[in-house]
């Protein structure tokens, strides 16, 4: 399959988006590849573009000022998409960078091209609304957990949200999104291994 039958199938499931729908946008869809380490997005710029993963894992992060100490606030990872969403809807500078975590393939949409589309289309004003209600959910999500969860709790979470997780990403960035030190993460993973 290849990467624009993936973003298509995705759409279609997540908005409910026809193939003709989804062909009013294909001239707007680019491709893009990220070295690990490269940036999405920086801090205190504006992210223009919404990305769908076809490969790889991103992490936003915000450095702490006085420690210099970088704390993972949310990780995107295939068949997912990646954006600065509180930046792009607003179209203001972002609050933490989002960067590869491992070599990965995005294709994105200009924020431009996709007002274009919700002008358009119903169904892609639906997927614009379905998209908001989705990073409100993440938000809310990582919150509550933080709150509510214990941290094995948010450990099985994020397993089941990236289940191949840990075969790309060091556990110390693993640690950091989970709001935990590194022998912690390591008596969870011990622990739920014996059962």
């Amino acid at each position: 399959m290849t990467d624009i039958e993936k973003l298509q199938m995705a759409l279609q499931q997540f908005a409910g988006l026809t193939a003709e729908e989804f062909e009013l946008s294909a001239s707007y869809w680019k491709p893009k590849t990220y070295k690990k380490g490269e940036y999405y997005n920086r801090h205190r710029t504006i992210c223009k573009d919404l990305g769908f993963v076809t490969s790889g894992v991103f992490r936003s992060f915000t450095v702490d000022e006085a420690t210099g100490e970088e704390k993972n606030v949310f990780l995107y990872s295939a068949n997912g998409f990646v954006v600065s969403f509180k930046s792009f809807i607003n179209q203001a500078p972002c609050d933490y960078h989002t960067q590869a975590l491992t070599d990965a393939t995005v294709i994105f949409i200009n924020i431009l091209d996709l007002l274009t589309l919700y002008k358009q289309s119903h169904t892609w004003e639906k997927f614009g609304r379905l998209l908001a209600q989705e990073a409100f959910n993440i938000s809310m999500g990582r919150l509550e957990g933080f709150l509510f969860k214990s941290p094995e709790q948010r450990y099985l979470e994020l397993i089941a949200q990236h289940p191949d997780i840990f075969n790309h990403v060091p556990l110390y960035h693993i640690s950091s999104y989970l709001g935990i030190q590194g022998p912690s993460l390591s008596r969870i993973r011990k622990r739920l291994a014996r059962k």
